[in-house]
């Protein structure tokens, strides 16, 4: 089975369900509180797990979810897929880290991730050594990709709120510190691993380093 370009791209449309997360996640946890959130997406993992059984342990077929199947790595089809690791991933981000640092390592490890795969495989020229399957130009650009989304997240308080909860514009000073070494992190994870599962392992380690970073800068 050929990983062409236009199967990459569609599977790497699903990590877009990162934003529907952190939507939901928001909005539970203003509405009634941050455990009631927390139990409700524990709840969707719950779900998600029992659909990936029907799939992989009894072999069925399901109409809508078989549209998203179909672009599943070739390692996944006898094995818990990707979406699972990364809503647990996104579950602990948001249970152990500061909500800016939850947010930011959840966004990288959709959009740098995302990034990384369809510019390694549309524009890749060269391999990294010792790892074929990743590219110089895809890490350069998941790089980028998340150093912007740190810069745009992991920021001071205004008034005692996080400025996306109110603006449409950044706003309040930037950590850089903590965008600089959460955005390399979650990139060396991307890059390094290959058969272990970076939706679990980006979040986790990108978000422990940034809220390390924050606690010995005295942020947190």
């Amino acid at each position: 089975m050929v990983w062409d370009f236009k199967k990459e791209l569609g599977r790497k449309v699903i990590h877009l369900f990162s934003i529907f997360i952190l939507v939901v996640y928001n909005l539970l946890a203003q509405t009634f509180s941050h455990k009631i959130a927390l139990l409700i997406l524990a709840a969707f993992l719950i779900l998600t797990i029992e659909f990936e059984y029907l799939r992989v342990e009894r072999g069925m077929k399901i109409p809508i979810l078989s549209l998203l199947w179909r672009y599943k790595r070739p390692k996944e089809l006898k094995r818990l897929g990707g979406e699972v690791y990364f809503l647990l991933g996104a579950i602990l981000c948001l249970a152990l880290f500061d909500l800016r640092v939850a947010v930011a390592a959840i966004l990288m490890t959709a959009f740098g991730d995302l990034t990384a795969g369809i510019v390694g495989t549309r524009f890749g020229k060269r391999r990294v050594s010792g790892l074929p399957s990743k590219t110089w130009e895809g890490a350069a650009a998941e790089l980028l990709v998340n150093l912007g989304i740190g810069f745009l997240i992991i920021r001071s308080f205004v008034d005692n709120k996080l400025w996306w909860m109110y603006s449409l514009m950044p706003n309040g000073d930037i950590f850089w510190p903590v965008v600089v070494s959460m955005a390399v992190v979650a990139t060396l994870v991307e890059v390094l691993v290959s058969k272990l599962d970076d939706n679990l392992l980006i979040p986790l380690f990108a978000g422990f380093t940034g809220q390390m970073a924050l606690m010995l800068l005295g942020l947190a």
